[in-house]
């Protein structure tokens, strides 16, 4: 189990590193101020691992409703951009979609590097509409995280898509709490859900998208705050059933047995037979 982490943890070093060294500015946008855990997990990842190579914070950050380019252009004056990764490149997640457009069309004199992201349009024409963007971009580096991603991404940018590990590795491994019931089924119950399941009699499904206030004012607390309740809720199955790519994500950090069934695009089956799909704490179930 250790293999699957050390490998994604050497692999998001060595992917990092070709964009960004020692005392180099950048900017990450794209903050995730929502309740979702596993954006939360990713950022707190991706902080880590710029901290670790650069030595220096963002001179800029925004969310993907308050870009200002001429905030952005007096805090960070130079070095590369950076897109928060995730699962929202595509058209299931619209708003996070228009800011990385925004993003490229309007600063075509800086380096853009987007971070490891999953793939998925489900309609062609907002799929050209981002390849056409993308591609006339001078300078964009498109990371993506699994395999089925990187061949979509290679239609849009050619050689300048990249296969990386989802940068929530970087955080490294979690300590376990105590679990207090057999089986935790933690299962979507947004866009990317894919119908009803089959859940043991007497279990009760949940999900992490809601915030327990208050929540610290700073950005990189309230993602740590955002986490810690992931890593609580987790924590409480000995055993854990899940379509959400983070919980299976954190379950290996915490060392915790799990089933994986898929979301609605087959975005966690295409994670494990790109990562992690090896790992002994891990069995899949057919939907």
């Amino acid at each position: 189990m250790s293999d699957v982490i050390a490998g994604q943890q050497a692999a998001l070093d060595t992917a990092y590193r070709g964009f960004v060294g020692a005392g180099d500015r950048y900017a990450l946008l794209d903050f995730p101020d929502h309740p979702n855990v596993g954006d939360s997990a990713i950022w707190l990842g991706e902080i880590a691992l710029l901290r670790a190579v650069t030595g220096r914070d963002p001179d800029y950050v925004c969310t993907w409703h308050d870009f200002d380019e001429a905030a952005f252009r007096r805090a960070c004056p130079d070095g590369v951009v950076l897109l928060h990764g995730g699962g929202n490149l595509g058209d299931i997640w619209p708003h996070h979609q228009r800011l990385r457009e925004a993003v490229l069309a309007r600063l075509t004199d800086r380096r853009i590097v987007q971070l490891p992201q999953s793939i998925h349009f489900g309609d062609p024409a907002a799929a050209a509409r981002f390849a056409r963007i993308a591609v006339a971009h001078p300078d964009f580096t498109l990371l993506v995280r699994d395999r089925p991603s990187l061949a979509a991404a290679r239609g849009f940018v050619g050689g300048r898509a990249l296969l990386a590990p989802d940068s929530a590795f970087a955080i490294g491994p979690q300590p376990r709490g105590t679990a207090d019931q057999p089986l935790l089924a933690l299962l979507r119950t947004d866009a990317e859900r894919m119908g009803d399941r089959d859940i043991p009699h007497g279990v009760q499904p949940v999900d992490w998208l809601e915030d327990e206030e208050p929540l610290p004012d700073d950005r990189n607390a309230r993602a740590a705050a955002r986490l810690a309740r992931g890593l609580k809720l987790l924590s409480r199955g000995e055993r854990i059933v899940t379509d959400r790519l983070h919980a299976h994500i954190l379950a290996l950090l915490l060392g915790i047995p799990h089933h994986v069934l898929d979301n609605s695009y087959g975005k966690l089956a295409a994670y494990l037979d790109s990562w992690t799909g090896g790992s002994p704490l891990v069995r899949r179930v057919a939907a």
